[in-house]
């Protein structure tokens, strides 16, 4: 621990050269995560015609609208992480053997990957979260004390990502390439995390669903914080949810990952 705090302030540096290297793949991938925008202006028509409620009550109507998906661009770019593409490009082409012999495993080098891109991302972000409360995003009578829950939350968030990469991305040893897999979780990222409708518009037995998968915790739950649309009690109960998610795929990852090193290395990987 104590030779990784000492190489850290170098692992930042390097991977953030790395990511302004690559500033235009970074520019393209940003840009592939403008959905919420197209989603914000098919749900305010919808909400100018058919009035709708959230869960706590409040109207969602073209403003709220606004409002969410604002936060859930913000959120998407804080919270995300592209290690199983890394990894299966690097299993495939034997690359990862380069990394194997270096003193810090590839695992932290994945994630600080992901780490360092954050500045970039906040540079688009950040000028977003400044219309979301120019547009009067904290309605009032909220709970405001919800917004120190947010940090954690949002760390959360990006672990659950990074792991399920991390996790996915170790399966490409034994298959050859996890891609598809990904894309499969991808899929249900989609339907599940409020990326593309509030989730508040789920019925209740698709909510149950929800609630259980991880895909609500790595973006709906901090969203919802964001846009201060819980109570105190039930936004402590999903932020205890979401740190076990981050336990459960954090130890998933550490096991598929030593199993797979063990037959990349069998292999002569």
């Amino acid at each position: 621990m104590k030779r990784l705090l000492k190489m850290l302030p170098t692992l930042l540096r390097v991977g953030f050269s790395e990511n302004i290297a690559y500033r235009a793949e970074m520019l393209v991938w940003v840009l592939s995560t403008t959905m919420p925008f197209v989603m914000m202006a098919m749900w305010r028509s919808v909400a100018e015609h058919f009035p709708m409620t959230g869960g706590m009550g409040q109207p969602l109507g073209p403003l709220q609208m606004t409002h969410y998906f604002l936060a859930v661009f913000v959120v998407r770019q804080v919270v995300s992480a592209w290690a199983a593409w890394e990894m299966n490009f690097e299993i495939r082409h034997g690359t990862l053997s380069m990394r194997l012999l270096k003193p810090l495993s590839p695992l932290f080098s994945y994630a600080i990957s992901g780490l360092t891109g954050l500045p970039l991302r906040l540079v688009v972000a950040l000028p977003v979260l400044l219309i979301f409360f120019l547009l009067g995003g904290l309605r009032a009578g909220a709970e405001l004390r919800l917004l120190f829950l947010l940090p954690l939350a949002l760390l959360g968030g990006w672990l659950i990502v990074l792991f399920a990469n991390m996790a996915i991305g170790s399966l490409a040893v034994f298959s050859g390439s996890s891609i598809r897999m990904m894309e499969m979780w991808m899929a249900a990222f989609f339907v599940f995390s409020g990326y593309l409708f509030p989730l508040d518009l789920f019925p209740d037995w698709l909510a149950f669903v929800g609630d259980i998968l991880p895909f609500r915790y790595q973006l709906g739950f901090p969203v919802q914080l964001l846009t201060l649309s819980l109570d105190m009690k039930e936004a402590l109960l999903l932020l205890g949810k979401q740190w076990l998610w981050v336990m459960a795929l954090g130890a998933l990852t550490w096991v598929l990952w030593r199993r797979g090193l063990k037959r990349f290395e069998a292999f002569g990987g």
